[in-house]
């Protein structure tokens, strides 16, 4: 089969496509990389989270590098993505292997790379490994390994504590201390994933609940978006909490709930956090955001004078920018956000504790900070929905908008349009509309903002219909 990495790392189905032999074939590519281009020497960090068999996948990706005569540092248990991200900036090392599917659903599992700086691998680099792979499949390049118990007692392959250095790191970020002294009534949902006590750890009487280690995520995607949320929406409604706090299966993702128990978006998130960077940390630089993400980052820009990139989705491109310019804030509408000061990766631990941080602050809710905000530069509504599609109704659809020039929909004239990544249509108004196939499931997006709610589901009904579902 030909191995394709997507928005962030190569996926599959364990078992079809997600196989041993396929997780070998990329690891070894991976090795031949490193080699070629100088970095073996320098180590590999390999991390994994609480997936169907991602332990022993990692431990192959382990015996591959010993093989290999590269030294591989594997975390003693599981791990979130973004401290084995930290632990490759920290280690210095040539690169990092994480095991893990992030958001997606339990039959799921997969390879994401993280290059030297600590960040998801850049497009270039993901081609070169596709390459790779496939010429040493033609070619018959064999696998070179060291079985795991032979490679422990040589050193090439040592285990560490992943989260010791990353929780190290988060405190010289926040203002823990404040967070503790606010006294927040505060409870997080790390949705049975790789974040699971992380959050309880470092807020001491913060409730944790879906912690324990279940791989099939008890049936639900760990992905925070509204429709996961509700037991998290149900207990701050409670009145026992005043926020809720989410991280998806690698808690690389955020997500959130304000303080009347509705769900707080990645958007409204950025936008909270952005200015507290700016008005509370007294930080500057440029912003990036990706295709799908809210006007009104381009708004704060605006107002403070910050300068504003986009990207298409996925944290690689924002990544990349975040090497090349002096950038803030990065973010996603997938509930990826990355800032200044840390690593070039999306990071959900350190946003929920940042969002804790400027609640301290403040005194006040997300909502009531959210809707000061909105006062200053208008008010927005946001939907996404997600519908299943198959490859082939995929493809057709994508040649149809690519060849089809749509002037007008759902009555309302078409100004603009941005085919960066999915076909963005834009109006009068400056609301939008996004009809993207996802890059790594089968899956259909649309996406629509406005400032009336009404105008977005009109959008989006008009998105369903254009594509046939």
């Amino acid at each position: 089969m030909q191995i394709k990495f997507g928005t962030d790392g190569w996926r599959g189905i364990i078992a079809r496509e997600f196989t041993f032999d396929n997780v070998a074939f990329v690891a070894q590519a991976t090795m031949d990389y490193l080699n070629r281009e100088g970095l073996a020497a320098r180590g590999l960090v390999i991390g994994y989270d609480r997936r169907f068999l991602s332990r022993e996948f990692a431990e192959r990706v382990a015996e591959i590098a010993a093989g290999n005569g590269i030294v591989a540092m594997l975390t003693d248990s599981v791990a979130p993505t973004p401290a084995v991200s930290w632990a490759v900036h920290e280690q210095k090392a040539g690169a990092g292997v994480m095991i893990t599917a992030s958001h997606n659903p339990p039959q799921y599992n997969g390879f994401k790379i993280k290059e030297e700086f600590g960040g998801s691998a850049r497009p270039s680099t993901t081609l070169i490994l596709e390459q790779m792979v496939a010429d040493n499949i033609e070619a018959l390049r064999p696998v070179l390994s060291m079985p795991l118990a032979e490679a422990l007692a040589a050193g090439t392959v040592r285990y560490f504590d992943a989260r010791e250095g990353y929780c190290r790191q988060l405190a010289r970020y926040v203002d823990l201390e404040r967070i503790r002294s606010a006294g927040i009534a505060a409870v997080a949902d790390p949705m049975f994933g790789a974040g699971s006590g992380m959050l309880s750890e470092l807020v001491p009487g913060l409730t944790e609940i879906n912690a324990d280690e279940n791989p099939g995520f008890h049936g639900r995607p760990p992905e925070p978006t509204e429709e996961h949320l509700r037991e998290l929406s149900g207990l701050v409604r409670s009145g026992r909490y005043q926020v809720g706090l989410a991280l998806d299966g690698d808690a690389d993702r955020i997500g959130a709930v304000d303080e009347t128990g509705d769900f707080f978006s990645s958007h409204q998130i950025f936008t909270v956090l952005l200015r507290h960077l700016l008005e509370h940390k007294g930080l500057r630089g440029g912003v990036v955001k990706t295709v799908s993400t809210t006007r009104m980052i381009d708004l704060l820009c605006e107002k403070y004078d910050l300068p504003l990139l986009e990207t298409p989705i996925g944290f690689k491109h924002i990544c990349e920018l975040m090497l090349e310019q002096d950038i803030l804030m990065g973010g996603e509408e997938s509930g990826g956000l990355g800032v200044k000061g840390h690593i070039p990766e999306r990071d959900g631990i350190l946003m929920a504790l940042l969002l804790l941080e400027t609640m301290a602050v403040n005194g006040k809710g997300l909502r009531q900070l959210l809707n000061e905000t909105m006062d200053e530069i208008g008010h927005f509504s946001y939907r996404r929905i997600d519908l299943p599609i198959d490859d082939g109704a995929k493809e057709l659809l994508i040649a149809r908008l690519q060849g089809e020039r749509l002037t007008t929909i759902a009555a309302r004239p078409v100004v603009d349009v941005n085919f960066k990544d999915g076909f963005k249509f834009i109006f009068t108004d400056n609301s939008w509309l996004l009809i993207r196939p996802s890059g790594t499931e089968p899956v259909l997006r649309l996406y629509s903002e406005a400032a009336d709610p009404a105008v977005v589901e009109t959008l989006l009904a008009a998105a369903r219909e254009i594509s046939g579902i």
